[in-house]
């Protein structure tokens, strides 16, 4: 205790030093003159001073001497890129700074970095330089290894890593050309010379069926198998629920209820009920009470929270919670008694919640939808399906009725809705892509949604005004930057949106998306209109949700496969038992915080493995239809490129320096390319055929080449 006193003493006196108005930039040297440090305690020194600099509040210039930061030094993160240059994202600031090429000082991809602001802007962006590289962020590099006659080499999956890493031959750990490997960096290497490593691990040859992915979970870290702590609290789940809990709870085991689900999906963590009195619809949504069972701070739950969610990869899942409970006593399976967190909502006709109760509840779901049968009762009045589910189709029927008003009511106050189509990839047993269509989604996909939204609105709203610690799904309005920028870009294409002095409504970019419906311009809008919105986030302040108009918003509705919802169960579970004494509400505002911060980086890093093997796949798939020709719609342009989108979602290139019928110049006030003598010109939008030229697993890049089409 002593010591950690003597510690705290001695970085105060530092911070002191480094405060007064007497200080000047010095050298350790000096520093430790001034202060008559000891020379055994120079080493103490040297660590203290290392903790302020990687606290930002201190840093070590070119010469050696130790300076404070004023309003042009900041810290923040690297975001590299392939071409060079950087941006570093400093937190609470809005803008990123850009990075030059020839300022990066070595700094790669994740790295926490002391920059220098410059007094220049590249446009409007904020510029600056590396003074200092505080902590590598990719210490283990995922790539394909090279092997030389003394030496082999790795080039990094990762693109944002720009150089191959040298690996001595005595660290090569006798992996041949072709093998997948991690790498760790021993050396980062400077202008003159490459990264060095050494490989620690073979994930196996990069033809190898289930090697690619296995690669990107790597990368990314994602943990496939559970510890042995977890294994072994396994045994103790139940397979049915224990009959002396059910006197504990509401019983609602006769209310007729289903799971509405897709084919595939095996964790069914959420249930419907829907009768209609009068004019008020009485909607249940019935979400499996995953905390039952995984207990605060057991192996489970620390397990749970460590991965944050389930990712959703094209061939497996990686589940945030063991089998057992997921596909097992915490699914929602047909038939059988399991225990759930209600909430039950009466809805007037114009979809406002008049009241609400939220309960632990017994339920036992009738009968396992599916989107595709119910979409077919509904949509399509299929006879055979209406006469296999006839006990239920009323209350199919009564669904469809209350979503289209809840939708109706979202759409009202300014909902944004972005339906972009998402991407089905069907692989073989060898993880080999076979086909890659555009999913479906119907109206039993948006009626399970319309439910989802409104339970994730009501809870969220009761637990703001009873002023309990709770987590908060929120999305922030978009920079003011970001969103004039857009409308300089879409006053091109003649649509305009209001912005004024104060933050734009949601309803201005709704009405621009309904504008755009339909048109060739579609895609690229939505696209641009996506990337000026901010990014989602869990956060125990309520500061509303932009994108869905909402001033309160949570995640209930998913315990199986995210952390939060999992979280806010237990909050609930004690509210209502009477437990959240002033003890429990006090450990609550000491950890959601980080749950908060944890959890949105668990779901930004699912997110991004998810795309990378989608990506992946995609190219791997069209390497298998080179010079095959195909009708496609031009999806963006560029100085270098025309994107090209094919109805199956795969998007590729057609580069302009292989567009040889002309010499071609890019528009940049129309959005289009030109031929300099022919005058042809490529639009967005416009309908082209594409041959495919090329597909490169490594780079994840399709190039494409322009058809001429015979009348």
């Amino acid at each position: 205790m002593k010591e950690n006193n003597k510690i705290e003493e001695r970085i105060r006196m530092l911070e002191n030093f480094f405060s007064s108005s007497e200080y000047k930039p010095m050298r350790f040297r000096d520093i430790v003159a001034i202060l008559q440090v000891p020379k055994g305690e120079k080493n103490e020194l040297k660590e203290l001073l290392d903790s302020l600099i990687s606290q930002g509040k201190i840093f070590l210039d070119d010469k050696g001497r130790y300076k404070i930061p004023g309003d042009m030094i900041k810290t923040g993160t690297f975001s590299g890129t392939q071409k060079g240059f950087g941006f570093v994202v400093i937190e609470g600031e809005k803008e990123d700074i850009f990075i030059p090429e020839n300022a990066t000082k070595g700094a790669i991809h994740g790295d926490k970095v002391t920059i220098m602001l410059s007094s220049e802007k590249t446009g409007k962006r904020q510029e600056g330089m590396v003074l200092q590289i505080l902590e590598r962020g990719m210490k283990e590099i995922v790539g394909t290894f090279q092997k030389s006659k003394a030496f082999g080499f790795v080039i990094p999956d990762n693109q944002k890593f720009v150089h191959d890493i040298y690996i001595p031959k005595e660290h090569t750990k006798g992996a041949v050309t072709g093998h997948k490997v991690v790498v760790t960096v021993t050396n980062y290497g400077d202008t003159d010379h490459s990264p060095e490593g050494r490989v620690i691990e073979i994930i196996g040859h990069s033809n190898d069926p289930g090697v690619d992915i296995m690669s990107v979970l790597k990368a990314y870290d994602l943990p496939v198998e559970f510890p042995k702590d977890v294994f072994r609290v396994l045994d103790f789940v139940p397979d049915e629920i224990d009959p002396s809990e059910i006197k504990n709870r509401l019983d609602i085991r006769e209310l007729q209820t289903v799971t509405i689900d897709g084919e595939d999906a095996k964790d069914l963590d959420d249930a419907i009920s829907l009768t209609k009195e009068g004019d008020i619809y009485r909607l249940g949504v019935h979400i499996a009470d995953v905390t039952h069972y995984v207990k605060e701070g057991a192996a489970l739950d620390k397990e749970a929270l460590k991965r944050g969610t389930s990712v959703y990869l094209v061939d497996r899942v990686i589940p945030m919670l063991p089998h057992k409970l997921s596909n097992g006593i915490c699914s929602l399976n047909p038939g059988v008694d399991r225990l759930a967190l209600s909430c039950f909502m009466d809805i007037d006709a114009k979809g406002n919640v008049i009241s609400h109760k939220i309960a632990e509840t017994v339920i036992r779901s009738d009968r396992r939808m599916t989107y595709t049968n119910v979409s077919r009762i509904i949509e399509d009045e299929d006879r055979e399906l209406i006469k296999e589910y006839e006990e239920l189709v009323p209350m199919f029927r009564l669904m469809l009725e209350l979503s289209e008003i809840l939708k109706g009511r979202r759409h009202k106050r300014g909902a944004i809705n972005f339906d972009f189509p998402e991407s089905k990839i069907i692989v073989d047993l060898n993880g080999k892509p076979v086909e890659i269509r555009a999913y479906e989604r119907n109206k039993a996909t948006k009626i399970i949604e319309e439910f989802m939204l409104i339970a994730n609105e009501t809870v969220a709203e009761d637990y703001f005004w009873q002023e309990i610690p709770f987590l908060y799904r929120t999305h922030d309005n978009p920079d003011e930057e970001k969103i004039r920028a857009l409308a300089i870009f879409i006053n091109n294409f003649g649509y305009t949106i209001k912005v004024g002095n104060e933050d734009i409504h949601p309803k201005e970019l709704q009405k621009l998306l309904n504008k755009i419906e339909d048109t060739p311009e579609e895609a690229l809008i939505s696209r641009l209109t996506l990337r000026s919105m901010k990014q989602a986030k869990y956060t125990v302040a309520n500061t509303g949700h932009f994108g869905l108009s909402a001033k309160y918003y949570s995640h209930f509705t998913s315990p199986i496969r995210r952390y939060p919802d999992l979280q806010i169960h237990r909050i609930i579970k004690e509210n209502l038992n009477g437990k959240l004494n002033e003890d429990r509400r006090a450990h609550y505002e000491k950890i959601l915080f980080e749950v908060a911060n944890h959890s949105s980086k668990t779901e930004r890093r699912a997110d991004e493995a998810e795309r990378e093997v989608e990506k992946m796949k995609k190219v791997e798939y069209m390497m298998d239809h080179i010079g095959e020709t195909f009708e496609g719609v031009i999806s963006g342009i560029t100085n270098w490129g025309i994107y090209v989108e094919l109805p199956n979602t795969v998007e590729g290139m057609v580069r302009v320096s292989e567009m040889d019928d002309d010499y071609y110049i890019y528009d940049q006030e129309r959005y289009q390319m030109v031929g300099e003598h022919t005058k042809k010109t490529y639009k967005l939008g416009q309908t082209v055929t594409v041959e495919v030229i090329s597909a490169d697993k490594l780079l994840r890049t399709i190039d494409f080449a322009f058809v001429e089409v015979e009348d």
